[in-house]
């Protein structure tokens, strides 16, 4: 499905963009692929949301075992619910621009490199660097969580991989951060923790939507990707629907 989906376009991306606030285009460029073809994506680069509680570890490893599947659900059991508020006022730089080194109280923060290039290093693997560069991501490839399969990605390329806000900003302000301050919502906009590089396609599919209505179309990272959605709504105490919660619960057999 990867191949298919990185050829989609920019058009699907750009549909979406002003009313999702979940995607980055901050980069422009061809959604054409780098021209090396889809393969699966390897295991071992990417690491269970179990152990990863703080975001700064990569990717999104499948839960498997009995045992780390009952604790996802006694994770996501303990999230709170309710509906969603209006969208009314929603407006992406109401969380900061995209992509903020500045911000104080989220991990990666204030080290000399924007929150995307962080997450295209933290992510990647065989990254390369613009000349002169620590920071700036020219090539890597990405183990994409959500299709399952290796993206070889460059920057001349560069909406083939997007960042996903796994708890999506639009839904983030339907849910209560409507209210909060400025400061706050920009945490969450550069928290890596709620942050993914993801196939662009892919993530433009999924706009704002909530575990009910969008999931991964690589069916075994569900449950992590549902692990991943309650770890942003409980650090943020922001409640999620309760047909979401329950569709939550469900990717990891409950």
């Amino acid at each position: 499905m990867g191949r298919s989906l990185v050829r989609t376009g920019l058009a699907v991306c750009a549909a979406v963009v002003l009313a999702a606030g979940c995607k980055d285009v901050t980069d422009t460029g061809s959604a054409q692929d780098s021209g090396a073809p889809a393969a699966p994506a390897p295991d071992g680069h990417a690491v269970s949301p179990l152990k990863n509680p703080d975001g700064t570890k990569p990717g999104l490893a499948a839960l498997t075992s009995d045992a780390d599947r009952a604790a996802a659900r006694k994770l996501i059991g303990t999230v709170t619910t309710k509906g969603r508020g209006p969208k009314t006022g929603y407006a992406r730089d109401r969380f900061g621009y995209a992509w903020m080194d500045n911000v104080d109280g989220v991990p990666l923060s204030h080290n000399g490199c924007d929150t995307r290039n962080d997450l295209l290093r933290r992510d990647g693997r065989d990254v390369g660097f613009r000349k002169g560069s620590n920071c700036v991501v020219t090539s890597m490839t990405l183990d994409d969580p959500y299709t399952g399969r290796a993206i070889e990605w460059t920057k001349s390329h560069a909406t083939t991989v997007q960042i996903d806000h796994v708890m999506p900003l639009s839904y983030d302000w339907q849910m209560g951060a409507a209210h909060w301050t400025k400061e706050k919502r920009e945490q969450i906009a550069n928290d890596p923790l709620n942050l993914l590089p993801v196939d662009g396609p892919t993530n433009g599919a999924k706009s704002d939507s909530g575990p009910a209505t969008w999931l991964p179309p690589s069916k075994g990272i569900r449950c992590s990707y549902s692990v991943r959605f309650a770890q942003v709504s409980l650090k943020y105490k922001l409640p999620v629907t309760p047909a979401d919660k329950q569709a939550m619960l469900r990717q990891c057999g409950g």
